[in-house]
């Protein structure tokens, strides 16, 4: 049995700007993770089977080089484009396709299957890729695998930053600059699985950062799930994107980003958490203008409470509920802000954050 895992992730900063290529984002990975484990199979058939769909486990056959799944209304989509990308780097590596299974064990998600907004559908698609790389024997570096989950993921949600994938990739906190995705979709019509991979991703940065010594990450759930995608799409089709207000949000998120950044590389705890505050600003302003609701009630007592008693917050990722973040320093009073929290019914999560993982 083979058996990897990937993390969840938060965006700390940068959200809806990254979905611009060119654009930077701060993310942090999370000791929270999905495990993929798979196992060869002495049947004509392979199953996919996790522990969050009891009742519904997928079946596959293989007809020559395709894997055919018996029931195509099913929760596993970003699994099976991993497997595809998979498998199409290996076969052109000469390796032998063969049938498995494979079991997909999830704890980014509450006991009762709600989503706590940590990336599942990213680290899925790495912990997937991961597993099957090494039961094909694919050797990995942490570009090829950020590269191979991006077009997996891309090739199902059709829109989205990538930063989810390079927190799932990397571990720890990162800067992430987003490439230009509609040039993927271009190469993915016209050029090989190979070429694709050789070829630099115009725009694409990703940058380890160390925080500082005395700097701390609080995270608060408002128990209301909501869909990335979804508020991605709902920004995207309304004409606020036009206007010259969106691009000097975009100018501001740039500035904000870069000086959060230097933040890093100086041990900087104060100039991180002004920002944390600039960027919500900054959310609160293309809510306004863009009609789409980022901060919701519930994220505003999350953020309201942790400024209160000295931290700095925003929500993370596309907002609509999920997760709210706080910057903390070593003299906040943390123990207030989780007991305020939870008279409003926001739950604190016992999270940290994971370590740079160990591929090179």
């Amino acid at each position: 049995m083979i058996t990897q895992k990937a993390p969840g992730k938060l965006y700390v900063a940068g959200e809806y700007a990254i979905v611009e290529p060119g654009n930077s984002a701060v993310l942090v990975a999370v000791n929270q993770f999905i495990t993929a484990s798979i196992e060869p199979s002495e049947l004509t058939f392979g199953n996919i089977i996790s522990k969050q769909y009891h009742d519904n486990v997928v079946s596959w056959r293989r007809k020559g080089g395709q894997l055919v799944v018996d029931n195509r209304d099913n929760p596993y989509h970003y699994i099976l484009a991993a497997i595809s990308i998979t498998e199409e780097l290996a076969v052109l590596m000469h390796r032998q396709l063969r049938t498995y299974n494979l079991y997909i064990n999830s704890d980014l998600d509450s006991s009762d299957g709600k989503k706590y907004g940590l990336g599942s559908s990213a680290a899925v698609t790495v912990a997937t890729i991961k597993a099957l790389a090494k039961f094909y024997q694919i050797p990995l570096t942490k570009k090829l695998l950020f590269k191979l989950a991006s077009i997996a993921h891309l090739d199902v949600q059709g829109n989205g930053s990538l930063g989810d994938i390079a927190a799932s990739v990397y571990g720890g906190w990162i800067a992430y600059r987003s490439f230009n995705r509609e040039w993927l979709n271009s190469m993915r019509r016209t050029k090989d699985l190979g070429t694709i991979l050789r070829t630099p991703w115009p725009e694409l940065k990703i940058e380890l950062l160390t925080p500082p010594a005395d700097l701390k990450l609080l995270i608060g759930w408002t128990g209301s799930p909501a869909s990335t995608s979804d508020l991605v799409d709902q920004v995207a089709t309304t004409s606020y994107q036009e206007t010259d207000s969106y691009h000097e949000f975009l100018a501001n998120s740039a500035e904000c980003l870069r000086k959060m950044i230097e933040g890093f590389k100086n041990g900087d705890s104060q100039l991180i958490k002004q920002q944390i505050t600039a960027n919500r600003l900054l959310l609160q302003q293309l809510s306004l203008l863009s009609g789409v609701s980022i901060e919701t009630p519930a994220l505003t007592s999350l953020c309201d409470i942790a400024e209160q008693f000295g931290g700095a917050a925003k929500s993370s990722g596309a907002g609509g509920g999920d997760c709210g973040i706080v910057i903390t320093e070593e003299n906040d009073n943390t123990e207030k802000i989780i007991n305020e929290w939870q008279k409003e019914d926001i739950q604190p999560l016992d999270l940290d954050v994971h370590d740079i993982d160990e591929l090179s």
